[in-house]
């Protein structure tokens, strides 16, 4: 959505920021959304679900190719966002029940390098396609390849074994994961990843390139996308580092990069300071993240889809959060504050996960 913004307010006659309820509708509906997804997918199987999700998304997308308002625009959004979140958890949640514990990380690694080619190339893709045809040209394509792949999902779903009661849709789950210690502490690091990346460093690092060393939005977004290629790297070496590091390993060293690259982000006396240290923030990045998304498909076997859109919504709540408080900050202090306080509240949450039990 982000380079379709201007486009949009353009064709409703309205500024940028009177546009920010269109993200916002589906990103609150996205997680809002995980409450009801997780037990279906125990219910009634995760990929099943996650396809019939697929393809009321594409629909979703193509009627709001349609929107002829502002107004409407933020209520199909919304909607699209309901379904959408289901997809990504519980295809992670099946991977949890196809793969033994002990592949898992490097198997969601090789999961994972799809949604990091959709973070590298779906941007620019969809730029270029509304200068040349129009938003809503960006959107009926995306509609398109979104029913095409669920389609094919729906009818080539592997059999599986609903695992919640056949009584009611077992959202009493809920309440047996947040009951467990074990539970309790890896949904509050999940808050805490949001809280101090997703909504806390990250999102601020293009405006900084853009504010503090007058960088052009297109050059910010090619400094960021090091991200991606970072992320990248480490889809094709997580089994190696796995082998060699161990969980606890990886948390450790991925905290410890990652502190390392927000407060070398922090003293940048020059963009492309900023430039260099994005490859190894985003293998930092998944390394300690793939951590916390293995341990979920565990957090409670019998109920996998539940505990991993538990996870979702608790990543999900800790980046609003993080995202008003360090919005505060930035405010009070500026860029190299928010990236300072970014990387000790990262650092302090890897050695706490680092300590946690591995089931």
């Amino acid at each position: 959505m982000d380079p379709l913004l201007p486009l949009l307010a353009a064709d409703f006659g309205v500024g940028v920021a009177a546009v920010a309820p269109v993200v916002a509708g589906f990103t609150l509906a996205y997680g809002a959304g995980q409450l009801v997804t997780g037990p279906l997918g125990d219910r009634y199987g995760k990929v099943r679900v996650a396809a019939l999700a697929l393809v009321l998304y594409g629909i979703g997308l193509a009627v709001s190719a349609a929107a002829w308002d502002l107004a409407s625009m933020v209520v199909l959004r919304t909607a699209t966002g309901l379904v959408a979140g289901a997809v990504i958890p519980l295809a992670i949640a099946w991977v949890g029940d196809a793969v033994p514990y002990e592949e898992r990380q490097a198997t969601i690694g090789r999961f994972l390098t799809g949604m990091v080619m959709a973070q590298l190339l779906v941007g620019p893709a969809s730029g270029i396609v509304a200068e040349l045809a129009g938003w809503r040209a960006s959107f009926l394509l995306l509609a398109a390849l979104a029913l095409g792949v669920g389609l094919l999902l729906v009818f080539r779903a592997p059999p599986e074994a609903p695992r919640a009661s056949a009584r009611g849709l077992g959202l009493g789950q809920y309440g047996v994961l947040l009951r467990a210690p074990a539970g309790r502490r890896l949904m509050g690091a999940a808050a805490l990843d949001g809280a101090a990346l997703f909504g806390g460093a990250f999102p601020f690092i293009g405006a900084y390139l853009i504010e503090g060393f007058a960088l052009s939005p297109g050059q910010a977004g090619l400094v960021v996308a090091g991200f991606g290629l970072g992320a990248f790297a480490y889809t094709r070496l997580a089994k190696r580092l796995v082998a060699r590091l161990g969980e606890k390993g990886l948390v450790g060293v991925g905290g410890a990069v990652i502190a390392a690259a927000l407060a070398g982000m922090a003293a940048a006396p020059a963009w492309w300071v900023v430039a260099l240290l994005q490859v190894p923030c985003g293998m930092a990045f998944y390394m300690f993240h793939g951590v916390l998304q293995a341990r979920a498909t565990e957090a409670l076997p019998e109920s996998r889809a539940t505990a991993v859109s538990a996870f979702a919504m608790a990543l999900f709540l800790g980046q609003s959060i993080g995202a008003l408080a360090f919005g505060a900050v930035l405010h009070a202090a500026g860029y190299s504050a928010v990236f300072l306080l970014s990387a000790v509240l990262t650092a302090l949450l890897a050695a706490w996960v680092a300590r946690m039990p591995l089931r």
